[in-house]
């Protein structure tokens, strides 16, 4: 008995199945998603080197040898 192989044409008078659609609120959460990390990661990455920045130049000023090296803030 032979095997009946799947046909790759569909039978006259049929329509052909089309691949069920994805939900476009599934796409566009996944997006804000992945757009909010990417935010957050460069808010922390930013902080980050900005308080690293300010740490390196206390650190050489206290590795100069002076002793005035906090920082001042112009009064506004």
């Amino acid at each position: 008995m032979p095997k009946s192989m799947p046909k790759s044409e569909p039978e006259p008078g049929t329509k052909p199945k089309s691949p069920p659609k994805p939900r476009s609120g599934d796409n566009r959460r996944g997006a804000i998603a992945g757009l909010i990390i990417a935010i957050v990661i460069l808010g922390v990455g930013w902080w980050l080197a900005r308080d690293l920045t300010a740490a390196s130049k206390m650190q050489d000023c206290l590795m100069s040898g002076r002793r005035n090296c906090n920082v001042i803030e112009p009064a506004r």
